[in-house]
């Protein structure tokens, strides 16, 4: 006989899965800054002769879009059609994530191209013992960006064009990097739109940069983010500041990724639940605030409760931790088979 607790996760697991399945084509708006995340694989054997750092002798290179186009992708895959606003530089990282996008069907009408400006490009080296670890882990990473502050008047061709997609889309999802896609002037307007149009609004904010997401249904945060508040703040504890920031800042709810410590859903009426991790061998963490908005606007766009919600997130986030470095976004199909062995393993322990 399964516990009320245990019968009401399968449940919200089984919902999950029908949605999923019923997923065909609802329409989503999505405006961010974008990167190109390349990822070079190799071992280090040796320590480098002038200096007390590794030599990696690379044996296989990745690259795979990043930032907002990652949640791109993961919609995509989720089988939803993706209004996508960004932009990308003129230059051969820029061409790179057109390139995959548009095999992905990802429609490239509303992404600027600018010829001046750099795209951001995130390089990670993994590396290992030859023989003797099996497991990589990252060496290090080397950011290359744009030189210049992206012109105002891009941002606002991106927001206008983003503006006039909501009214047939199911949701809106803003993922700012403060590289200047979007602006608070942009993201007040945008959010205001939907909100007066009942559409759900997702941001990923910048610590630096929660104006721009004040009145959003649900904000994303990383626990680490949520503990440097709590001290700027100087509050006692984590639910102590995520009730002021929901005050503060109009949210409904706010949801912390945890990572190996699960996830947590702050609400504005003072509830709050916690979602322990259930990744069997979790190894990476690249990708969990795509993937958390990508579920976010799955459900949340299909009429879903933020509960079921955030449980989606926890599913999107284990699936995610437990993959390779540059093939964690989140995909239907790896994501489904994931649902239906949570809810098996949860049936199981409670006979």
């Amino acid at each position: 006989m399964m516990s009320e607790t245990v019968l009401e996760r399968v449940d919200c697991l089984k919902r999950l899965r029908a949605l999923l399945d019923d997923i065909d084509g609802s329409r989503v708006t999505l405006i961010g800054d974008t990167m190109l995340d390349r990822y070079h694989h190799g071992f280090a054997n040796n320590l480098n002769s002038t200096a007390p750092v590794p030599v990696m002798k690379v044996i296989r290179s990745e690259e795979s879009p990043g930032a907002s186009a990652h949640i791109a992708l993961g919609l995509n895959s989720l089988g939803m059609q993706v209004i996508f606003h960004t932009c990308v530089g003129g230059d051969q990282e820029g061409a790179t994530v057109l390139e995959m996008l548009s095999d992905r069907g990802i429609s490239r009408e509303h992404i600027a191209v600018v010829d001046e400006m750099k795209t951001l490009t995130k390089i990670r080296f993994y590396g290992s013992r030859e023989s003797l670890l099996e497991k990589s882990q990252i060496l290090l990473q080397a950011d290359r960006g744009p030189l210049e502050p992206l012109p105002v008047e891009i941002s606002e061709v991106l927001t206008i064009s983003a503006f006039d997609s909501l009214e047939n889309s199911c949701a809106l999802v803003i993922s700012d990097y403060d590289k200047g896609a979007i602006s608070q002037t942009g993201a007040a307007m945008l959010i205001h739109e939907a909100r007066n149009l009942g559409i759900p609004v997702i941001v990923d904010p910048k610590l630096t940069g929660l104006e721009k997401s004040r009145d959003a249904t649900v904000i994303l945060f990383e626990i680490r983010g949520m503990e440097l508040l709590r001290r700027r703040l100087m509050l006692e504890s984590t639910r102590e500041t995520a009730a002021h920031l929901l005050e503060t800042y109009g949210w409904e709810a706010l949801v912390t990724l945890g990572g190996v410590d699960g996830v947590s859903l702050y609400q504005s009426d003072g509830s709050d639940v916690h979602i322990p991790c259930m990744a069997p061998a979790p190894e990476q963490q690249i990708g969990l605030h795509d993937a958390a908005a990508t579920a976010l606007a799955a459900a949340l766009g299909h009429g879903y409760s933020i509960l079921d919600a955030t449980s989606l997130v926890a599913a999107a986030c284990e699936c995610v931790l437990s993959a390779e470095s540059s093939l964690e976004f989140v995909d239907k199909n790896t994501l489904g088979l994931w649902i239906d062995e949570l809810s098996w393993q949860m049936q199981i322990s409670e006979r």
